[in-house]
């Protein structure tokens, strides 16, 4: 049983989830995330908690910025692109029992900025402006379950987790 509430996108998401794991969870339908919506997510997480566990897709990361801008504190599980795809889709529906269970495993959950690595470091790194620095932010995001991530989305997350450089650096 999972004692807190999961966000998902859609009805096969839950779907997916409710059949490894014992689960309740609050779908968004897809971009469609209301006001009511927000406040009812707002309102469980004050008493049981909340975990996001959106797609790996643009869509999914929008829904994720937007409910962890509008509520503090809450977790977030992610899974890499490849490992919730078929040939045409991306979704948590499509991840295999292992990937869910990684992912729950290890959840995020966001405080304020607090410039654990600087834009300096962040580029001595090489995960901006080098050839391989996309393969680079892979490697990080993969370590610490951050999900796939743009530099500046990447950046944003290793400073909401506190990661330094010596902990990125061991990893490279």
């Amino acid at each position: 049983m999972i004692k807190e509430i999961i966000v998902v996108e859609g009805k096969n998401d839950t779907k997916r989830l409710k059949s490894f794991f014992d689960v309740e969870t609050i779908e968004t339908h897809g971009m469609g995330l209301s006001r009511a919506t927000i406040e009812l997510v707002r309102k469980v997480n004050e008493k049981r908690g909340v975990i996001l566990f959106l797609d790996p897709d643009a869509p999914g990361e929008k829904i994720r910025k937007r409910l962890n801008d509008e509520i503090p504190g809450l977790k977030n599980a992610f899974v890499m692109k490849e490992d919730a795809r078929t040939k045409k889709k991306v979704g948590i529906e499509h991840a295999d029992e292992n990937t869910l269970k990684e992912a729950l495993d290890n959840l995020v959950s966001y405080a304020e900025v607090r410039d654990s690595l600087s834009m300096e470091e962040f580029y001595e790194l090489g995960l901006s402006g080098m050839d391989d620095s996309s393969f680079r932010r892979e490697k990080v995001s993969a370590q610490f379950h951050l999900g796939k991530c743009n530099a500046k989305t990447l950046f944003k997350r290793i400073n909401l987790l506190g990661i330094n450089y010596d902990q990125i650096k061991e990893i490279l």
